[in-house]
């Protein structure tokens, strides 16, 4: 019997297709200023010195930095544009005003559930009328949850691919080669040389730091704050390092 036959003659499944749950790192977009036509450009003079970075990748659009901003003066059609004409990807919002969500939302940008919200941010909802409070209780402790183990990559992280350590540490034995990328929520263990991308507390997460036996990146980020390689000419070249935050600012300690 042929192959042909054989899938005619199959029965036909009883479901066409099947919707599941499921969480996502995402990286969030944080617009400081509302006109897409001086923040598509800055994000271009990125790609510039950082070729690759972020392309293709699915991003929010972090709206809570435009308080007092009418929805009128976001073009969020033209953002969008924007960014996919730089091969980013935009795909929803979070944060920011009902009103600046819904214009969001007609220019097909809807916003996005945080995990462990049970919706979009919405406004909280008034106080009700004070009560008397319930008498003390036992205290429940909940358990602590589990550390998520850190992952580690043991070969040379190739130009083009990107590893994603989501919720712990990313330990690479081996050199990140430019045009490479590795994203942990947690810290980032580069022993070798890290001649790519590097962005460590992708979960906002500010105490995080990139250590490297190495230093010669083309980006490092922390927790959204980042540098390309125009910038590094301060920092320690070709040496030992760990790159952590101070306030707003990124500083390079040599190691050892």
């Amino acid at each position: 019997m042929s192959a042909a036959s054989r899938s005619a003659n199959a029965p036909p499944r009883l479901e066409p297709f099947r919707l599941r749950g499921a969480n996502f790192n995402l990286l969030v977009l944080r617009l400081l200023d509302p006109r897409p036509e001086v923040v598509v450009p800055a994000i271009g003079d990125q790609f510039r010195r950082a070729p690759g970075f972020l392309r293709f990748a699915p991003i929010v659009i972090g709206l809570a930095d435009l308080e007092g901003v009418a929805p009128g003066e976001v073009d969020f059609a033209g953002l969008a544009q924007g960014l996919r004409g730089l091969e980013i990807v935009p795909i929803g919002t979070t944060g920011g005003t009902p009103e600046l969500r819904n214009a969001a939302l007609a220019a097909g940008l809807p916003p996005l559930r945080q995990v462990g919200r049970e919706g979009p941010d919405e406004p909280a909802p008034p106080p009700a009328a004070a009560e008397a409070p319930p008498p003390p209780g036992p205290v429940a402790v909940a358990p602590a949850a589990a550390a998520r183990p850190a992952l580690v990559v043991d070969q040379p992280v190739r130009a083009g691919q990107r590893i994603w350590a989501q919720g712990g540490d990313l330990i690479v034995t081996a050199t990140v080669n430019a045009g490479a990328e590795v994203i942990a929520d947690g810290n980032i263990h580069v022993y070798g040389a890290l001649r790519g991308r590097a962005m460590a507390g992708g979960a906002q997460n500010t105490e995080a730091r990139i250590f490297t036996m190495n230093f010669d990146p083309e980006l490092i980020s922390i927790a959204g704050y980042y540098a390309v390689r125009d910038g590094l000419a301060a920092a320690p070249l070709g040496r030992a390092v760990q790159v952590r935050l101070e306030g707003e600012r990124m500083r390079f300690d040599p190691l050892g």
